[in-house]
């Protein structure tokens, strides 16, 4: 297993990694609207979600992978409200591709933020 880790993304709040790759395979932590500085965003899901998009892109990044490369994704919301504005700032992001993806409403998130993603992705 090697350990990703980079400053252009919050490190981790907790005893965990930023994401391991095992195989050729990356899985990164979940990622929540925080500056690499580890200040948190505040304003509504479309703000978050780019915010969470700047951190994901950055370890996908260290770990030597991009977008194009995920194969899933698992999305967390703390109101599935705000699903269609959320959708729209994913589909921005990936653009043609489409990896697989899982998004649950959650009951509460890290430092109550509206929006968590994780990646799964091939190392090339």
């Amino acid at each position: 297993m090697k350990v990703v880790a980079t400053s252009n993304a919050p490190a981790a709040i907790g005893p965990y990694s930023q994401g391991i790759i095992v195989n050729g395979i990356f899985y990164s932590s979940g990622q929540i609207p925080l500056t690499a500085t580890g200040e948190l965003v505040e304003g509504d899901i479309i703000v978050q979600t780019n915010q969470v998009f700047a951190n994901v892109k950055a370890v996908l990044e260290a770990a030597g992978s991009s977008l194009e490369n995920v194969v899933k994704t698992t999305v967390f919301m703390k109101d599935m409200n705000d699903f269609v504005a959320m959708n729209e700032v994913y589909a921005s992001h990936f653009g043609e591709h489409k990896p697989a993806r899982s998004a649950v409403e959650v009951a509460r998130l890290p430092k109550d933020v509206k929006v968590e993603i994780e990646v799964i992705a091939i190392v090339k």
